[in-house]
């Protein structure tokens, strides 16, 4: 298909899930009921994206507190209870991390069961999200591991043996959240696409990386209104992903300072442009959407773009979430009109 869409990844939870409107919101239920809850609010997640005229879906990660830690709490090695204060992405805030104490191990599949879930509920194509590996060592603490970079490694290995799990079922494209890589930039070239490419090692479904400027929340906004005229962090990691063998590269775009020049700096990548901004309950129109993503097409020809979200919208209202994937949707269909 021409220009499809898609999300970055995460939808708002119901609120008989979970308390709505914020992140690491408290689960409503537990035990089987909260399985079920959350099987629930997958198909839902599904439908209302079907229904709003996305083409590549994901299960909204309805079945996870947080995109890291979702992840986190199936492996052995990581004490949930030995939690140490730490600065996330280069300090620009602050959280209460579990340590790793020991050899990291999975107990067995993460997310499997999610993802037959999911592929049994849509025709449509289906993205899964995991996070990147250095974008998880920014989130947790070693007691463990000689030193972050190998902690990291072997966060790597593991989320390729999850990845091959998830390929093996029918995900079309399996991205991997790396936020940090807007962070670390020095640290992204040594090291970080070796961790990235780790993860994706030997899959057969299309691969892709998300960097952006984080969830709508104060922290983020307070650190994107003190980074000047031009937001130019992208500058200094997308040459180095041009060479890089992940296919495709997520990127935040709407009602940012990006200079959208940059994305040449990709170089052949397949793009899936940020054309929504998470960070305000305002629901873009139609028009707003398509201009963002004509801009993009000055750098990008359309065969390698998608219209997208700038990041994940967990913590904004249902209503405002569904009518930002109706505009996305419509939006998008305003290019492919113009380009029939």
């Amino acid at each position: 298909m021409l220009f499809p869409t898609t999300i970055a990844g995460s939808l708002p939870k119901p609120a008989w899930l979970a308390e709505p409107q914020k992140l690491w919101a408290p689960w409503r239920l537990e035990g089987e009921a909260l399985a079920q809850a959350k099987r629930d609010a997958t198909i839902l997640a599904l439908k209302l994206q079907e229904d709003a005229g996305i083409d590549i879906v994901s299960d909204g990660e309805m079945s996870r507190q947080h995109f890291v830690h979702g992840f986190l709490e199936n492996l052995d090695g990581i004490d949930f209870a030995r939690k140490v204060r730490m600065g996330i992405r280069n300090n620009r805030y602050e959280a209460d991390c579990p340590s790793v104490t020991g050899p990291l191990k999975r107990r067995g599949s993460v997310h499997a069961a999610e993802a037959r879930l999911a592929r049994a509920h849509t025709a449509r194509g289906l993205k899964f999200t995991l996070p990147g590996p250095m974008t998880i060592i920014d989130t947790i603490a070693n007691e463990h591991y000689p030193d972050r970079v190998a902690m990291a490694m072997r966060f790597a290995e593991l989320l390729n043996e999850e990845a091959r799990e998830l390929d093996a079922l029918g995900i079309e494209i399996i991205q991997f959240d790396e936020p940090a890589f807007n962070v670390y930039a020095d640290a992204v070239k040594a090291w970080g696409i070796a961790a990235l490419e780790r993860a994706a090692q030997g899959l057969k479904c299309r691969t892709a990386v998300h960097i952006c400027y984080g969830y709508g929340i104060k922290a983020n906004i307070d650190w994107k209104n003190s980074l000047g005229s031009e937001w130019r962090q992208y500058e200094a990691v997308f040459p180095a992903l041009a060479k890089s063998r992940i296919d495709q590269v997520s990127l935040e775009c709407a009602n940012s300072r990006v200079p959208l020049e940059l994305l040449r700096l990709l170089g052949d990548k397949q793009v899936a442009l940020g054309a929504i901004d998470v960070a305000t309950d305002q629901v873009e129109t139609p028009q707003e959407v398509a201009a963002t993503l004509r801009r993009a097409l000055a750098y990008v020809p359309i065969e390698r773009l998608e219209a997208s979200t700038n990041c994940g919208m967990a913590p904004l209202d249902r209503a405002v979430a569904l009518g930002k994937l109706q505009a996305l949707a419509a939006g998008a269909a305003l290019i492919r009109k113009e380009r029939a």
